[in-house]
């Protein structure tokens, strides 16, 4: 992929560009939005221009981007020579990924980072380190960082890349160009779902290739062991679940996860156990929550069945919906969207269960009863 590929983040894309035309790149950028946006694939495709041969040899052929008169398409990868290759597959010997391990970055992670930096490029005309959730790094790690940002080697780029920007220090967050993602348009979110779809499939048709060594044409049998693509109305239910986010989409199955929701939200309102295995769990079935919340309000208010997200459960939304009044909805919405910027405290997950369950009983006990 490459820039012209980034689907529903033209004005990161365009910033970005235009930063390579003039030469000016800083030391240190954050990308900051939610999760399941692009900030990653933006990264990647980042660092493969700046390191791109074909543009370094000024020999680009590509498709035009215009933005107020400036033609950008010289200053995008061509996604094909050695340095492009090396870097979509994770091999660039100058560009090097850091993601957390067990939930943290440490402080052993930063020291191979700068090492990594104090070396002379060996391939391509910048060292590049992207951090991901770099929200994650415990407080030895950021303050072993701060230092890293402050004295930046020449040619060097560091990506932080994060969901939760406000967790890191502010003299981190100073330090760094800040880039803000946005989610993605419906549309726009659900051609990214599909295309990822489509692409998995491919690549399950590859491996399954190279396991069997087979080299003639995949017979109808045995092409029908690789699960099908969604149809139209099920790639567009994905769009809506995900709010924007299209990597939520194709990193589970979210028809799954949601059942998952729904059950555990019938324990909790009969007062059963924390059904949470961990603070991501909760994080989940808080996004179900507001999702629902949400399409109970849309409902009471406009009745309007095409504007919900779960709209293959318009009947159980407006059961749910006429059972409870606007003004509690509206309510326990503001609560628990509240109560959700708090899990960055890392909140007790029994605790949080149990003052949820205790707020939802007052609503709903009509239609749970």
């Amino acid at each position: 992929m490459a820039f012209r590929d980034i689907i529903g983040q033209d004005r990161a894309v365009n910033i970005l560009l235009k930063t390579i035309q003039r030469e000016r790149i800083p030391s240190s950028y954050l990308f900051a939005g939610e999760s399941g946006i692009g900030k990653k694939l933006t990264a990647v495709n980042l660092a493969k221009a700046l390191n791109c041969l074909t543009r370094e040899q000024g020999g680009s052929t590509r498709p035009e981007l215009q933005d107020n008169g400036l033609r950008l398409a010289s200053y995008d990868c061509c996604d094909a020579c050695p340095s492009c290759r090396k870097i979509e597959s994770g091999i660039h010997p100058d560009v090097m990924t850091l993601a957390p391990e067990g939930g943290q970055i440490r402080i052993e992670e930063i020291r191979a980072i700068d090492e990594v930096l104090s070396l002379t490029a060996f391939e391509g005309k910048y060292k590049i380190v992207i951090v991901d959730d770099a929200d994650s790094m415990n407080s030895y790690a950021a303050n072993a960082f701060l230092k890293t940002l402050e004295e930046p080697p020449d040619n060097s780029l560091i990506l932080l890349i994060s969901a939760n920007p406000d967790k890191l220090p502010d003299t981190i967050r100073s330090r760094c160009s800040r880039i803000n993602f946005a989610p993605l348009s419906h549309e726009a979110c659900r051609t990214v779902i599909e295309n990822m779809l489509v692409r998995k499939s491919e690549s399950s048709i590859h491996r399954k290739n190279k396991k069997e060594r087979v080299k003639k044409k995949k017979s109808e049998e045995e092409m029908g062991e690789i699960a099908p693509l969604p149809d139209s109305p099920a790639l567009s239910l994905l769009a809506r679940l995900s709010m924007g986010r299209p990597g939520i989409a194709a990193s589970g199955d979210l028809i799954e996860e949601r059942e998952w929701f729904l059950k555990l939200l019938t324990d909790m309102l009969n007062a059963e156990k924390d059904g949470w295995t961990s603070r991501d769990d909760m994080e989940r079935w808080f996004d179900f929550l507001i999702i629902i919340l949400r399409d109970m309000a849309v409902m009471k208010i406009t009745g309007d069945e095409m504007s919900l997200i779960n709209c293959d459960m318009k009947e159980y939304i407006k059961k749910l919906s006429n059972s409870v009044e606007l003004t509690d909805i509206i309510k326990d919405y503001q609560i628990f969207n509240l109560l959700k910027g708090y899990f960055i405290f890392h909140v007790n997950k029994s605790l949080t269960w149990n003052y949820t369950g205790s707020v939802l009983r007052k609503t709903m006990v009509d239609f749970y009863a």
